[in-house]
């Protein structure tokens, strides 16, 4: 039976986070029901909506101040200023902490202290509380205090010493994909946490860093070179553990083909009339191919080039061996598979021209509790009375006296 609430339907989270890591998280906790209340800043808000251009444009073609960025990972959350600098502020955080199950913040470690807002300021008044932090470098440890930065766990993680091409510099994952990573372990580690809590009545705190999750996101790479003892070098496309799988230039384009077993790359070799190649003892195995890559990657490349991309496609597809198109932007959200599956979605938005804009859908069905999308990314401090009307029970006296006194 379908539930249209969504899975997590009852949780309230307090998402005191900010830029991508955090907001990836509470995005995604939204998406499968629960409640998500974002805190921003009076005036300027969640930094990421003033990071652009591209901006969202107004009926006259002029930008309203909400980024692409911004966009990206805010849908479904209802958002309220407050500034925590002021008492009353503190005070009205706690007020929403007495009904809400997680909070969940990215500010420098200690950086909620100063607020009376830290975890073990909250701990005891609040112990049923789950209390997420992500950081650069965790709580603990002789990098605690540095900032966070997706590039710097992306180098001091180990990643750029392997993106690019062989014997050239380093090259940039061109997402943040340290901030997403990092927001889907913390959002693994809240639910693990409610679902402790719910057993045992006790909340607890969550300390994820960029750092650790980079280094654990190293997998293969990592367990290569703890196994093997060989610092793994740039390989470009190429895979270190099998050849070959990499991009490949056509004819008129450019393909990834994946040959990952011998008895496909013997597939391979017969489909375009190369029975020498798999009793070459170069080519023999794929330990062979990894061990004699460059010569491998020579003559499939001579070969591939040899054809056009739409040839290479319906053939390989034919032989039952993986090789797809490497597709830009465009490409991709024209795809009929990225259309069927709905990673594109539009959303009704108050600040357009057009009245609506594009977003990313989320990539997991469920079949019983799907994802919904409830709420367009919202303008800064869009819900602040509705939220302090709806939970807190406050009436409009008490809401003005919190704007005069800056507290909201």
């Amino acid at each position: 039976m379908t539930d249209s609430r969504g899975c997590l339907a009852g949780l309230r989270i307090l998402d005191l986070s900010r830029v991508l890591a955090g907001p990836s998280c509470t995005q995604l906790l939204a998406d499968l029901g629960a409640e998500v209340i974002k805190v921003e800043r009076p005036g300027l808000g969640d930094e990421t909506r003033h990071w652009g251009p591209p901006f969202v444009k107004d009926a006259d073609g002029n930008d309203t101040g909400e980024s692409a960025y911004y966009l990206c990972c805010n849908r479904n959350k209802r958002s309220i200023t407050i500034d925590m600098s002021r008492p009353e502020g503190q005070a009205l955080v706690k007020d929403l902490l007495r009904k809400s199950d997680v909070l969940i913040e990215n500010y420098k470690v200690g950086g909620l202290r100063k607020f009376g807002l830290g975890y073990e300021d909250l701990r005891d008044e609040f112990p049923r509380l789950v209390y997420c932090s992500i950081s650069g470098y965790g709580q603990t440890g002789p990098y605690a205090n540095r900032p966070g930065y997706d590039m710097a766990a992306q180098a001091m993680g180990g990643l750029l010493s392997m993106t690019g091409e062989e014997g050239g510099p380093p090259v940039k994952v061109p997402v943040a994909i340290n901030d997403i990573m990092s927001g889907m372990y913390a959002t693994v580690a809240i639910l693990a946490a409610l679902r402790n809590r719910d057993a045992t009545g006790h909340g607890q705190h969550i300390d994820v860093a960029l750092l650790d999750v980079q280094v654990a996101w190293l997998a293969n790479q990592a367990l290569n070179y703890l196994i093997g003892g060989k610092v793994p070098v740039r390989l470009g496309t190429g895979h270190p553990n099998t050849v070959p799988y990499q991009a490949f230039d056509t004819q008129d384009g450019t393909v990834v083909l994946a040959c990952n077993n011998d008895d496909q790359f013997r597939r391979f070799c017969e489909l375009v009339g190369r029975d020498d190649l798999p009793a070459d003892e170069r080519f023999a195995t794929n330990a062979a191919r990894v061990n004699n890559r460059r010569a491998t990657v020579e003559v499939v490349q001579e070969i591939i080039r040899e054809r056009s991309t739409a040839w290479w496609l319906n053939q390989l597809e034919k032989t039952n061996i993986m090789c797809v198109p490497v597709q830009t932007l465009d490409e991709v959200f024209e795809d009929p598979q990225v259309l069927h599956r709905e990673m594109k979605i539009s959303m009704p938005h108050p600040a357009a021209g057009s009245g609506k804009v594009d977003l990313l859908g989320n990539p997991l069905k469920l079949s019983d509790t799907p994802v919904r999308y409830r709420r367009q990314p919202p303008m800064l401090g869009e819900n602040t009375e509705e939220v302090l009307e709806e939970v807190l029970n406050m009436n409009a006296s008490q809401i003005a006296s919190l704007r005069e006194n800056g507290a909201i």
